[in-house]
């Protein structure tokens, strides 16, 4: 049986962070959800750097990644994973409040899959969530080895 996807969650704000948790299993995504608090925690963990832990060569990865984090932002996190060659496969959602027109361009020309603005107003921050639910429910994830997988939702749990 091939391994499930892990949705990695790089984002500094908790109140973003749970609400980001909350949303995605209200919208049927039950895939493990690991958070990280800051660019250079998530880059250590994908590059096998500093203290651990590590990502486990077997597991198929997703990274929603906010842009404004401490330590390291998140335009040169997708910079380190887009030019690794064994990471760059894996798909990269920014999910930011940055809604510069500039900033957007630059994450799409560094090789972020898709860029989701988190509205400000709680209503449409939730909605936001639960659209990027439904969107991860249908999506084929390639992990590092090259095999293809779905993320596990209540309607594709089954891979269909």
């Amino acid at each position: 049986m091939d391994p499930e996807v892990t949705i990695l969650v790089a984002e500094d704000d908790e109140g973003h962070a749970i609400l980001i948790e909350r949303n995605l299993r209200r919208a049927g995504i039950l895939n493990e959800l690991v958070r990280f608090k800051d660019g250079e925690a998530v880059v250590g963990f994908l590059c096998r750097e500093g203290s651990g832990p590590f990502r486990k060569p077997e597991t198929p990865y997703l990274l929603l990644l906010d842009i404004r984090m401490p330590k390291m932002d998140g335009v040169d996190v997708l910079k380190r994973i887009k030019n690794d060659e064994k990471l760059k496969v894996m798909p990269v959602i920014m999910l930011t409040t940055t809604d510069d027109p500039r900033e957007i361009e630059t994450c799409h020309l560094q090789g972020c899959n898709n860029y989701i603005v988190k509205p400000v107003e709680y209503d449409r921050f939730v909605e936001t969530i639960h659209n990027l639910g439904a969107f991860l429910d249908i999506v084929r994830v390639p992990d590092i080895e090259g095999k293809v997988l779905c993320v596990k939702g209540d309607v594709h749990s089954n891979g269909l």
